[in-house]
């Protein structure tokens, strides 16, 4: 029970490393092969050598890449904080901004 609470485990999938360098794009996207179970608090390390893209290249890489599973207390804890530091992007004002 307590391996559920705080125990994260570890899963190794492949992954596609997409790096683009270029006018019109600056980007590094990681898509993993079974992305559609992470959870919030889940952790991603891609394995492999340091990328660097010069200017004008864009290029896809096959590499692998360690999930880290988030607990249960994790995930939870996880999501308040995201939903507290969600309020702050809120503009909330309780006065009258009309000009008389």
């Amino acid at each position: 029970m307590i391996a559920t609470l705080f125990g994260r485990r570890e899963v190794e999938v492949p992954c596609t490393v997409e790096v683009a360098n270029t006018f019109d794009s600056l980007h590094a996207h990681v898509e993993l092969a079974r992305e559609g179970d992470l959870q919030p608090g889940d952790a991603v390390r891609v394995h492999g050598d340091t990328i660097q893209a010069d200017y004008g290249e864009a290029f896809t890489l096959q590499r692998r890449a360690t999930v880290v599973r988030a607990g249960w207390l994790e995930r939870v804890w996880t999501r308040l904080v995201g939903n507290l530091e969600f309020m702050e992007l809120l503009d909330i004002s309780f006065s009258d901004r009309r000009k008389l």
